[in-house]
């Protein structure tokens, strides 16, 4: 009877000693007490990443089996979890929940929020372990930890160029399909590289 009346009253019945957060139920309190331990006692056994939170595996495991199981019912878009779903729909919404208390700048998820704060706060928490060298973001450090490597995992299926990054790839691909989606906002002219935009513009500010 207690526990139906927890759920019922919306009472928070397991408590963590250690920064007083609550949860309704104990599976949710053993999970957060990972954040203070450090542990992440769940392991991927194709690549040997670990996790915090069982789910958090689950998802992952789909990056190698490809599997994605949430579609958005407005784009037919496909992710691989229930969360990166509904972050996704914020593109369809328009929501930005996420709000920046220094710039009041907004985004769609707390992950790019927290990117965001270190422009103010000058934080770049991840070091490359070969050069030392630091970055604001994990994906910029992945990407520039390809320059040591030499990986090149982005492949051009018309031409079998490679390219160390996503956004590289897409750029190049501008070749083979004649798209200038670079567009200047004075005179209309369209490029296909961001930086042809970017020197174009000169023309009109000097």
């Amino acid at each position: 009877m207690k526990r139906q009346h927890v759920i019922c009253t919306g009472e928070r019945l397991y408590h963590c000693d250690v920064c007083d957060k609550t949860f309704r139920q104990l599976i949710h309190l053993k999970a957060h007490k990972s954040v203070h331990t450090g542990e992440r006692p769940y392991c991927c056994d194709v690549c040997n990443k670990t996790f915090r939170i069982l789910q958090h595996l689950r998802a992952h495991e789909r990056v190698h089996t490809g599997e994605r199981p949430y579609l958005c019912d407005l784009c037919n878009k496909t992710f691989v979890s229930k969360s990166d779903l509904n972050v996704h729909h914020r593109v369809h919404t328009g929501e930005r929940p996420y709000c920046c208390d220094v710039c009041n700048k907004t985004f769609s998820n707390k992950g790019n929020l927290t990117a965001h704060q270190r422009v103010h706060t000058g934080e770049r928490p991840y070091c490359c372990d070969m050069c030392n060298k630091t970055f604001s973001k994990k994906g910029i450090l992945t990407v520039h930890q390809r320059v040591h490597t030499g990986e090149r995992p982005y492949h051009c299926d018309v031409c079998n160029k490679t390219f160390s990054n996503k956004g590289n790839l897409t750029v190049h691909q501008n070749v083979h399909t004649g798209e200038r989606p670079y567009c200047c906002d004075v005179c209309n002219k369209t490029f296909r590289i961001p930086q042809h935009l970017k020197l174009h513009q000169r023309v009109h500010t000097g």
